[in-house]
C-alpha cells in the first residue's frame, strides 16, 4: 500500500509539472495573439440596440430634441426616419457621436428605403452622410442646418443613370486638391451607382488635417487635403465659430438624416492614433499619430 501512494503521488506531480510545462509553452502564444500589432481593433460605436453615446440635434430644435423619434434603433440598425412627419420643412438633422477623434477610420454600411418625406428637397432624395471633423453638437446654433464639418456625401441611385457615392461636400468648408484650394460645394466621386436598397459599406480614412480618402467597398474613390473652414453651404450657425481659413484636425462625426428614410447597420470606427513603442503590450503597427502615454508594458 505505501508503494501504491507513493507511486500514485510521483504520477500526480508529474502531471502536475507537465501541466505547468504545457501552460509555460502556450504562454508566449496566448500573449502574440492578445497583442498581435497588426490585428486592428475596431470600435463599434453603434451597439445595434440603442442610441447610447449619441446625441441628436435637429434644426429648429433644441439639442436631443429628438422631433418625430427621427432617429431611432429597430430591428439592430440605426434609422434616420419620417414616418412621423406631416412635412420635412427644412428639418436637416444630425446624430453626433459623443466623442472627438482626429486620425481614423470610419466605416458605415447604410442602404436606403422608402420615400421621401413630403416636402423635402429633390436634391435629398435618397441622401445622407457621414460628417467628420464635425463643431460639437452643443455649438451649433437651435436653428442651424448642418454642422461645420466635411461630408462624406452618401447617394443611392435614382435609376436614372450614374449617380456616385462617397462624394465631398463642404458645409462651412473647404478643402485642397492637386494643391489647389477647392471652394466648389460638392464634388462627385469615381464610384459605381448603387441603386436599390443594396448594403453599401462606405470608409473615411482621415489623417487629422493632412489627407482624407473616401472608399467604397475597398476602393479609394476621392481623396483631398488639408480641410479647413471656409466657403459656405451652412447657415444660421454662430459666425464666431467659423474661422475660415483655420485647418480642421479633429472634430466629432454625425451621420445625417435629409429627409430620405435611411439605414445604418454597422458604424464602426479604427483609432490610429496610440501606442508606437514596439516594445509596449499594446502597441499597434498600423498607428499613423503617437500617443506614448497610452503605452502598457
Amino acid at each position: 500500500m505505501k508503494y501504491g501512494k507513493v507511486l500514485l503521488m510521483a504520477t500526480a506531480v508529474a502531471a502536475l509539472v507537465s501541466g505547468f510545462s504545457v501552460s509555460g509553452q502556450n504562454r508566449p502564444a496566448q500573449d502574440s495573439a492578445k497583442n498581435d500589432p497588426d490585428r486592428k481593433e475596431w470600435i463599434q460605436l453603434f451597439n445595434g440596440r440603442d442610441l447610447e453615446g449619441w446625441s441628436v440635434k435637429i434644426a429648429g430644435y433644441d439639442l436631443n430634441d429628438n422631433f418625430g423619434n427621427t432617429f431611432r434603433v429597430e430591428n439592430g440598425v440605426l434609422k434616420a426616419a419620417y414616418d412621423k412627419y406631416e412635412r420635412f420643412d427644412d428639418k436637416f438633422g444630425h446624430i453626433f457621436y459623443n466623442r472627438k477623434f482626429s486620425h481614423y477610420v470610419i466605416a458605415v454600411e447604410y442602404r436606403f428605403t422608402g420615400e421621401q418625406a413630403r416636402g423635402g428637397p429633390d436634391w435629398a432624395r435618397r441622401n445622407s452622410g457621414v460628417m467628420l471633423h464635425c463643431q460639437s453638437p452643443e455649438s451649433m446654433g437651435r436653428d442651424q442646418d448642418f454642422p461645420i464639418s466635411i461630408e462624406v456625401q452618401l447617394l443611392g441611385g435614382l435609376g436614372q443613370g450614374p449617380r456616385t457615392t462617397a462624394n465631398l461636400c463642404t458645409p462651412g468648408t473647404n478643402v485642397v486638391m492637386d494643391g489647389k484650394l477647392v471652394t466648389t460645394h460638392c464634388i462627385n466621386s469615381t464610384s459605381k451607382t448603387y441603386d436599390g436598397d443594396q448594403w453599401v459599406r462606405v470608409e473615411a480614412v482621415v489623417h487629422g488635417s493632412d489627407r482624407i480618402s473616401h472608399v467604397v467597398e475597398g476602393q479609394t474613390v476621392l481623396a483631398y487635403e488639408k480641410p479647413q473652414m471656409g466657403g459656405g453651404a451652412v447657415s444660421n450657425h454662430r459666425p464666431e465659430l467659423k474661422k475660415d481659413g483655420v485647418l480642421l484636425d479633429e472634430g466629432y462625426i454625425s451621420l445625417q438624416g435629409e429627409s430620405h428614410p435611411v439605414e445604418f447597420r454597422r458604424v464602426e470606427l479604427l483609432n490610429l492614433v496610440g501606442c508606437t513603442d514596439a516594445k509596449a503590450t499594446n502597441y499597434k503597427s498600423y498607428y499613423v499619430k503617437s500617443d506614448n502615454t497610452a503605452c502598457r508594458y
